[in-house]
C-alpha cells in the first residue's frame, strides 16, 4: 500500500512551492509546522507576514514586464482592497510595497488616518473610495479631503453621491465612476446594484459635473464578478468598459485612469493553473489596442487586488479529536475546531482550499469526511478543489491537519473576537516574520478567545 506522500506526488505532484517535507512532518515556507503547534497548541491562526509582500512585489513586476513589452505609456497604480482583510499587521506590510489602497466603508477611513498620524502612509497616498456610501462614510471622505488627503477618490456609485460632495467640498477634488457592470451568464441579475448605468454615465458628467470648477472625473471604474481569467465573457466585458473609457475621455481630457477592479486568483489548490504573465500581457495589450482603435491616449491601469495579496500568506491548524465510522463507506476524522466559525466560506461558498496533513506523512491513507466540533450538520468538509473525496493518512496516532492560503476574509467574516455558532472560540493567532539572520520571530497577535469573554459579551458579567 502507498504512503500517503506516495500517493500525493503521484496524484498532483508534491512537493510544491511553499510546502516541503522533512522527517515525515509539513513545513510551509520554511516553517515547521509541528514546532509551531507543540508550543502554540491547535485550533492555530498563523499569518506569514512577508508573503504578502512577496505576491505584491510579483504582481508590479509582472504589469510592469507587461508595460514594456506592449510599449504602453501608461502606468501602473497597485491599490490594496482593505476588506479581504483590515488588520493592521497585514496592511502595514502591503504598504511597505509603495501602493495604494481601496475602500468600501465608512470606518477604513479613520483606519487610514491611524496610519498617517504613525507614519505609515502619507497624505498623498490615492485613497479609492468604492461602495455605496453611507452619511457617515461620505462625511469621513469630506473631513481628510479638508485635512489635507490630496489624493481621496470618491468613486461614485450612484448619482445622488455627487451632490453630498457638491454640497460639502469648496475645493478641488478628483472623482471617479463606477460603471454597473453586466452579471455573468448564471446569474440571477443581469446588471450589478454597485455602479452607474453605462448608458448613463456621459449624460450624468455633461449635466452635473462638466461645468463645475471643483470636480474632475478622472478614473472609470469596474468589476467583473468573475474575476480575471481567459473567457469569452471576461474579454467581452473588458472591451466593452475600455471602449466606453475611450469614448468618455473624447469629451473629457482629465480621465486618466482605468480601475480595472480585482479579481486575481489566489493558489487555492494543489492542481491550481493560472498564467498570471499571459493574462497581465493580454490585458494590458488589449486595452493598448482599443485605445489605439479610437486614437486615445492609454490610460493609468489601476487593480484593488485583495485575495491575491492576502490568502497565500495564512493557514490555520487543527489536531484530530476523534475518528468515527458511522457505516460501510463513511469515516469521519472529528477536528477541534469548525468549519462555520473558522472557515466561513466553506459552508457560505463552498470555498475550497489547500488542504494537507502535518505530520504521519509515511502512512497509508484513507478517504476521510472532516467534521467540525459544532452540533450543526453543515459543519463538514468532504471534497477538495480536485476531487470528489478527502485523503488523510490512516493512523491510530495523534493526527494534525492544516488548511492553508486562508488569509482573505475568514477573520473578518467569522467576527475576530466576538460570538461564533456554538459559542466555538475565536482561535489563537499567530504572526511569523523573518528576522535578518532568517531565524523565525513569533508574535501572538490574538490568544484564543476565554469564556468570561464571551460571557461579557452574551451580558452575563
Amino acid at each position: 500500500m502507498q504512503s500517503y506522500q506516495e500517493f500525493l506526488d503521484l496524484s498532483v505532484g508534491f512537493p510544491q512551492d511553499g510546502f516541503d517535507i522533512i522527517d515525515d512532518e509539513l513545513y510551509f515556507n520554511d516553517l515547521n509546522l509541528m514546532e509551531l503547534i507543540e508550543t502554540y497548541g491547535t485550533p492555530l491562526r498563523f499569518t506569514y507576514v512577508p508573503l504578502i509582500s512577496k505576491k505584491i512585489q510579483q504582481a508590479k513586476l509582472l504589469f510592469q514586464k507587461g508595460i514594456v513589452n506592449n510599449n504602453y505609456r501608461g502606468r501602473y497604480i497597485y491599490t490594496y482592497c482593505t476588506k479581504s482583510s483590515h488588520f493592521r499587521h497585514v496592511v502595514e506590510e502591503a504598504l511597505k510595497n509603495d501602493i495604494h489602497l481601496e475602500t468600501s466603508s465608512a470606518f477604513d477611513m479613520p483606519m487610514i488616518d491611524a496610519l498617517e498620524k504613525k507614519g505609515v502612509v502619507s497624505k498623498d497616498v490615492y485613497v479609492i473610495c468604492n461602495g455605496f456610501k453611507t452619511s457617515q462614510y461620505k462625511q469621513y471622505i469630506v473631513d481628510m479631503i479638508h485635512d489635507g488627503f490630496t489624493n481621496i477618490m470618491p468613486v461614485l456609485d450612484n448619482k445622488e453621491e455627487f451632490y453630498f460632495y457638491d454640497d460639502e467640498l469648496d475645493q478641488e477634488c478628483n472623482l471617479g465612476i463606477r460603471i454597473a457592470s453586466e452579471e455573468q451568464p448564471d446569474s440571477q441579475f443581469y446588471t450589478s446594484r454597485l455602479g452607474i448605468r453605462a448608458e448613463d454615465i456621459i449624460d450624468f458628467y455633461h449635466n452635473r459635473i462638466e461645468k463645475n470648477p471643483n470636480f474632475k472625473i478622472k478614473m472609470l471604474h469596474f468589476f467583473i464578478n468573475s474575476g480575471i481569467q481567459d473567457s469569452p465573457y471576461y474579454w467581452n466585458e473588458l472591451e466593452k468598459y475600455v471602449t466606453l473609457f475611450c469614448k468618455f475621455k473624447k469629451i473629457n481630457p482629465d480621465l486618466t485612469m482605468l480601475d480595472i477592479g480585482g479579481g486575481f486568483p489566489f493558489k487555492d489548490s494543489l492542481v491550481f493553473d493560472f498564467d498570471y504573465e499571459y493574462m497581465t500581457n493580454e490585458i494590458i495589450k488589449r486595452i493598448k489596442e482599443i485605445c489605439s482603435e479610437h486614437d486615445v491616449e492609454e490610460p493609468d491601469i489601476v487593480t484593488e487586488f485583495g485575495k491575491y495579496t492576502v490568502a497565500e500568506a495564512s493557514g490555520i491548524l487543527y489536531k484530530v479529536l476523534g475518528r468515527k465510522q458511522q457505516n460501510d463507506r463513511e469515516r469521519w476524522l472529528m477536528l477541534d475546531g469548525s468549519f462555520i466559525t473558522n472557515l466561513p466560506d466553506v459552508w457560505a461558498l463552498n470555498q475550497k482550499y489547500i488542504l494537507l496533513p502535518i505530520n504521519n506523512w509515511d502512512a497509508e491513507y484513507e478517504r476521510v469526511n472532516l467534521g467540525g466540533i459544532t452540533c450543526d450538520g453543515q459543519d463538514y468538509y468532504n471534497q477538495e478543489a480536485h476531487m470528489n473525496s478527502v485523503y488523510m493518512p490512516k493512523t491510530r496516532k495523534v493526527q494534525y491537519l492544516g488548511f492553508f492560503h486562508t488569509g482573505a476574509y475568514q477573520d473578518v467574516l467569522s467576527g475576530y473576537g466576538g460570538i461564533h455558532h456554538c459559542l466555538m472560540p475565536t482561535p489563537k493567532h499567530i504572526l511569523i516574520r523573518r528576522n535578518r539572520d532568517e531565524t523565525f520571530n513569533y508574535e501572538v497577535f490574538g490568544e484564543e478567545q476565554n469564556s468570561k469573554q464571551v460571557m461579557k459579551l452574551l451580558g452575563y458579567a
